[in-house]
């Protein structure tokens, strides 16, 4: 007989508190920070943070649940993920070059999944001191420790922003033939919405359509541990979240947008061929 399926809230508490431990090891690096390794090009980089941080939330999840499954972007899959009865997916930094640069824009991303369905999420940008966090059916919330807007807040993305009057968010990949297509589609999507944002961390992304800080977010390219947090987030908040044609979210294509918005600019992207690689 398999284990009962653990209360969404319980799986939200432990996502909380290793992104929260997390962040506050990012947040106070032990020197200089440099990189460690590359992956996909040279621009995707990989710093001793990156492997630290993620080795500090797999040790607390698996510290109070030893039975559960872990995909983690430096680590990979651990565990059974079919038998489990959770899989974490965790990204440890999200926005590793903003880190590397001393940039402000940088997240830890951490989901709890149930029988292939994404139940709680949370997503910590310690700079900012801002907790967002979202249980299926619980709807979305912002938790600020900033002095100036302390408190517990729930969120509700933008209704009714036609195409034309979006401010769009957007990523762009590492590798030069795919960014050179995404620039072009950018180009071409531009004069149809309002602005384009670009801040390199797309789970922040996700979680700002969830606060109506933007419209709407698309990407190509990204991985699970990117978008599994921040997806569940923007669509408590009342977002949709998929792909293009009626696809879910996927590495092909990620958008989140609030329900009119989002059929226009999916179809937009799709007339674009933003899913082609150069």
């Amino acid at each position: 007989m398999s284990a009962a399926v653990p209360a969404e809230a319980g799986l939200l508490t432990v996502a909380v508190g290793a992104a929260r431990a997390a962040g506050e090891l990012l947040a106070t690096p032990d020197g200089q920070v440099s990189v460690a390794a590359v992956k996909s090009s040279p621009t995707d980089v990989v710093t001793e943070m990156d492997r630290l941080s993620e080795e500090l939330i797999r040790a607390r999840i698996l510290a109070v649940r030893p039975g559960d499954a872990i995909l983690g972007e430096e680590g990979g899959q651990t565990g059974d993920a079919a038998g489990a009865p959770v899989r974490w997916v965790i990204d440890p930094l999200d926005g590793t070059v903003n880190y590397l640069y001393g940039l402000p824009d940088w997240a830890v991303s951490i989901a709890a999944e149930v029988a292939g369905e994404v139940v709680a999420g949370a997503v910590f940008v310690p700079s900012r001191g801002e907790l967002f966090t979202a249980t299926r059916g619980g709807g979305a919330w912002l938790e600020s420790t900033a002095s100036s807007g302390a408190g517990r807040v729930r969120l509700r993305c933008r209704p009714g922003v036609p195409l034309g009057q979006a401010l769009v968010a957007t990523g762009f990949g590492y590798r030069a033939a795919r960014r050179k297509v995404q620039g072009e589609v950018v180009a071409a999507l531009l004069p149809l919405v309002r602005d384009i944002r670009r801040f390199g961390v797309a789970a922040a992304d996700l979680c700002s359509v969830a606060a109506g800080r933007v419209d709407a977010f698309y990407e190509r390219g990204l991985n699970y541990w990117d978008y599994a947090a921040g997806a569940l987030i923007a669509a408590e908040a009342g977002a949709v979240v998929g792909g293009l044609r009626g696809a879910p979210p996927s590495t092909s294509m990620t958008v989140a947008a609030g329900p009119g918005l989002f059929r226009a600019l999916t179809e937009a992207l799709a007339g674009l061929d933003a899913e082609r690689d150069g």
